[in-house]
């Protein structure tokens, strides 16, 4: 590979820097400090880890869309292309004997193949939060209360949480007697919204018609809490119902929060996770289109690790949100911008000192040395490019002139 070639990155990945990367921290910084006051403890795992954590029987992402490489034991490994089942295995590992709620919260990079997806990211930076040990609707309703805030916090004013339940799917497939490939199938032409072809493979099936309908109508059952109350009159299914009932309370535990507004039920909503057992849920807002928040409940996860712990947790898709936030032009509050204190080698003693005083009052302060070849505009035109608010010049007599580049 030439030098020139070194200088670009492979595809999938890219370089964040300047004020795209201030922006990206100031953002992380503001939803983490919501974790934190619902508190969420902090968790770190590896970058990569064994095959196994992730392998289907788990209910994550396919291999071939995984990124494998082999140890010195011949070991297959995995760049991480989920951070939930990474987070199942700490728990079952390290909080064995914990029985009471546990609440974890995590920023990482997931990587994750995408052949014929131009112009998509391999790695995905998300900021998740998950609640161990706890298996009530007000459980699911503070989790997504703590979405909803996280966003807001984001800066975003208009998003929606839609929100579903893995049983209803479940529940009325049970009745039908489609095979396992048919069944992924059918979830595809769900996910595509592609009614016509529903129809077309239930046609002739031996199922209940209620269930029919239902399952024709999935993609359509899309609304207020009232699409519950439809649904619950179409529907003779006891895990449906069951299901129905639960998002009824969690809409319960968020209307006396506020956040009903932020809310909308899809009862067709389906994920590629399959270890989801309960309520699922997404985010959306203008200006990307794919989800900016994944989340739900997944009672069978942690057990497959050694520990029979019901959890639900959500992922926050930074990448994504910092999409939306730019072509929303949502301002994102900047970073406090630098000083930068310019001497000359006489007046270094003055210049350190002074770059004390402003650090310790917590104002970013950089210093460098003036070259006697080079004049005052450079340095201040240097500062304006590397979002410098305030140049001092001690010249060589100890005297300090002020320049405030932020009007200039």
């Amino acid at each position: 590979m030439d030098q020139k070639s070194l200088l670009f990155t492979p595809e999938g990945v890219r370089d964040i820097y300047g004020e795209d990367c201030e922006r990206r921290a100031k953002i992380q910084q503001g939803i983490h400090t919501i974790m934190k006051q619902y508190g969420f403890k902090n968790i770190q795992t590896p970058t990569f880890e064994f095959f196994d954590i992730f392998n289907r029987e788990r209910g994550t992402v396919k291999s071939a869309d995984m990124f494998k490489f082999f140890d010195q034991y011949n070991n297959t490994l995995v760049l991480r292309p989920d951070i939930t089942p990474s987070i199942a295995r700490c728990v079952a590992k390290y909080y064995e004997k914990e029985e009471m709620q546990i609440r974890l919260c995590y920023t990482g990079s997931t990587f994750t193949r995408l052949s014929g997806y131009q112009g998509k990211l391999s790695e995905i930076t998300q900021l998740g939060a998950e609640m161990m040990n706890d298996a009530s609707s007000d459980a699911d309703g503070e989790i997504i209360a703590m979405t909803i805030e996280c966003l807001q916090k984001s800066g975003l004013k208009e998003f929606k949480v839609d929100i579903g339940h893995a049983d209803i799917f479940r529940g009325l497939i049970e009745e039908t007697d489609l095979s396992e490939e048919e069944i992924e199938t059918l979830k595809t032409y769900l996910n595509n919204k592609n009614i016509f072809a529903v129809e077309d493979m239930l046609e002739n099936r031996d199922m209940p018609q209620e269930c029919k309908n239902l399952l024709v109508k999935m993609p359509d059952l899309f609304g207020g809490i009232e699409t519950i109350t439809y649904v619950k009159e179409q529907t003779t299914n006891k895990r449906a119902l069951k299901a129905l009932e639960r998002l009824e309370k969690i809409y319960e535990i968020l209307s006396v929060s506020g956040l009903e507004d932020h809310i909308t039920f899809d009862l067709g909503l389906l994920s590629h996770y399959e270890y989801y057992t309960g309520v699922i849920f997404k985010a959306y807002t203008y200006g990307t289109g794919d989800a900016i928040v994944t989340g739900g409940r997944y009672d069978n996860l942690v057990e497959q690790f050694g520990k029979k712990t019901p959890a639900v947790g959500f992922a926050l898709l930074l990448d994504q949100l910092m999409e939306a936030l730019r072509s929303q032009e949502i301002p994102i509050e900047a970073q406090e911008k630098d000083y930068l204190i310019l001497y000359r080698s006489a007046n270094r003693k003055k210049a350190l000192e002074m770059a004390k005083s402003y650090r310790t009052d917590n104002q970013p302060a950089r210093l460098l040395r003036k070259d006697a070849q080079t004049p005052l505009s450079e340095y201040i035109a240097y500062g304006k490019r590397n979002e410098v608010s305030k140049l001092l010049y001690i010249d060589d007599t100890g005297e300090i002139s002020e320049f405030d580049l932020s009007e200039m």
